[in-house]
């Protein structure tokens, strides 16, 4: 294999972009690795309708049709595991780890603080217990993560930065236990390659917002800085309807 191709998409429930676009997505794009967010789904409640060359990987939610992971692979992994290891945060299936041999695929939905912030601490407890895991598994190979934080980081990802600055996906705390994946050695791809504003994963789906372009990036792929040579591009698939996200990739030599 040349290089290996990885898109991660937070599609806001399976069953509903597979009766949109999710096959022809996957057969114009051909990823190698594929790693979907907020699947809202079991595997026996979805149909193996997409290509059988994929093989397919579950991390669902005890609670049924609430958030979940999987992840669509070409080529078998050596191992997969499911969660952190921490009873507390592992009932949501948010994580969703895969052994690639060279190194570790994270897939990982990160919990949302709610509106009213009325999670946030949970996901401060949430942010510190994921940090500890991914430094386990660097320990052991380099990790590349990617998937939907519900965090934009600086404030040229979101288009309103300055009223959001108490809300949501862009508190300081959340901000900070961000900050704190890339204090501890990891990439973000994407600003590896773009360092301009404009760019965003996630829109509202009130008021036009995705077609004027208000919106938020959220939606990241993080790498060990020891891939970052095999790092050839990272990028955002904007115009990829189907859900209130879009996907984002990268490939690696």
């Amino acid at each position: 294999m040349e290089s290996v191709k990885i898109i991660s998409w937070n599609v806001n429930g399976l069953r509903a972009v597979l009766r949109k676009n999710l096959l022809p997505f996957l057969a114009t794009e051909q990823p190698d690795i594929f790693c979907v967010q907020e699947t809202k789904a079991r595997a026996e409640d979805v149909e193996p309708l997409w290509p059988g060359h994929y093989e397919v990987h579950w991390n669902s939610a005890e609670r049924r049709g609430y958030s979940g992971t999987a992840t669509f692979t070409r080529q078998r992994p050596l191992a997969v595991s499911r969660g952190i290891g921490v009873k507390v945060h592992d009932r949501e299936g948010r994580v969703l780890t895969t052994d690639h041999g060279e190194f570790f695929l994270v897939n990982v939905y990160v919990p949302n603080a709610q509106r009213e912030l009325t999670r946030l601490p949970y996901r401060q407890n949430w942010d510190r217990a994921f940090l500890r895991y991914l430094r386990a598994l660097e320990a052991l190979k380099p990790v590349v993560v990617c998937g939907d934080f519900n965090c934009a980081h600086t404030e040229i990802d979101l288009t309103h930065p300055k009223p959001n600055v108490k809300n949501h996906g862009f508190t300081p705390q959340e901000r900070a236990g961000f900050g704190r994946y890339l204090a501890a050695g990891w990439l973000d791809a994407f600003r590896e390659f773009e360092t301009g504003g404009g760019h965003y994963t996630w829109w509202s789906v009130l008021n036009g917002a995705r077609a004027r372009n208000v919106g938020w990036r959220i939606d990241y792929f993080l790498v060990s800085r020891q891939l970052r040579p095999r790092l050839q591009r990272a990028w955002i698939l904007p115009h990829v309807q189907g859900s209130d996200h879009c996907p984002v990739a990268i490939e690696l030599a």
